[in-house]
């Protein structure tokens, strides 16, 4: 799993390996992450995942091997 933004602070760092049960799928990964004491944090609300690269919805199933990006929103920059 790669964290990016505040999620790095959450998770203790940038990358972190998972275990999980086989069929688990995005949602069930994020509602476990969310239970490690960060459920009420706002940028549950508007977080992308993507796995492999490519954006994922709730449904996607993960298999062995998948690399998750857990993306939140990012602000800033000048114009």
């Amino acid at each position: 799993m790669l964290c990016f933004g505040v999620l790095k602070d959450f998770f203790g760092g940038e990358r972190d390996q998972l275990e999980l049960p086989e069929g688990t799928n995005v949602a069930g990964l994020l509602a476990d992450l969310q239970d490690r004491g960060t459920r009420d944090a706002p940028v549950w609300k508007t977080l992308a995942v993507a796995v492999n690269r490519e954006y994922a919805g709730l449904g996607t199933v993960l298999r062995d091997g998948d690399e998750v990006a857990l993306l939140p929103p990012v602000s800033g920059g000048r114009r």
